[in-house]
């Protein structure tokens, strides 16, 4: 019985979830990768381990549950190079569950790490996101969870490379609705139930596939 009770406690033992210390790294940080940008980053530690390298602000879903952005460090020697050339990525989001530890990668379809600018609203990030061809923007909103958007809407074409998608989405609560700022106007949609969305503007049309 002590045997079974300690491995029930170790069973349960928290995680110990941490950031460590802010610190500056140049992120290429344009389509063709030959400007840089100062980025501030901070390791995220599990029980002591570092993770993954982390930037912006959290955001929390649940009390066991929150997102994160991450930065990615990868080599960037042709193979050519003598020696390793370390640069530094945006990345997407990061899910990390305190109950047991387990970090995964967050799904949003069409989430470009270096132009999308995601807002949260308890599991759902709205963004613009944009085409594999990068010739098309979306109105995008994703669940946490699910691998198919709830909501794609066509915003017509992207602009020139490396221009902004559209600014963050803005929600409001009861009922959940978000609003893109569009260059026509402001669309806005309602979310009802766990995931059907409803267009507020009667002259639009969505597109949920």
């Amino acid at each position: 019985m002590l045997l079974l009770s300690a491995a029930a406690w170790a069973a349960s033992k928290p995680h110990v979830i941490a950031f460590g210390k802010w610190t500056t790294v140049k992120v290429l940080g344009s389509s063709d990768e030959t400007q840089a940008v100062d980025l501030k980053v901070r390791g995220l530690y599990v029980d002591g381990k570092l993770k993954e390298f982390t930037f912006g602000a959290p955001h929390e879903i649940t009390d066991r549950l929150f997102v994160v952005r991450r930065v990615i460090r990868v080599n960037d020697a042709l193979p050519s190079d003598a020696a390793p050339q370390w640069a530094w990525l945006r990345g997407g989001w990061l899910a990390l569950d305190r109950g047991n530890g387990h970090l995964s990668q967050a799904v949003l379809p069409e989430f470009d790490p270096d132009y999308s600018v995601a807002s949260w609203y308890r599991g759902y990030a709205a963004y613009c996101g944009i085409s594999q061809d990068a010739k098309q923007v979306y109105a995008v909103v994703a669940q946490l969870g699910r691998r198919k958007p709830i909501l794609r809407k066509s915003l017509g074409e992207a602009g020139a490379p490396g221009s902004e998608l559209c600014p963050a989405p803005s929600w409001q609560r009861h009922p959940p609705r978000v609003t893109f700022a569009d260059k026509s106007g402001p669309l806005t949609y309602t979310i009802r139930g766990a995931a059907v969305v409803v267009e507020d503007n009667p002259e639009g049309d969505e597109d949920q596939n």
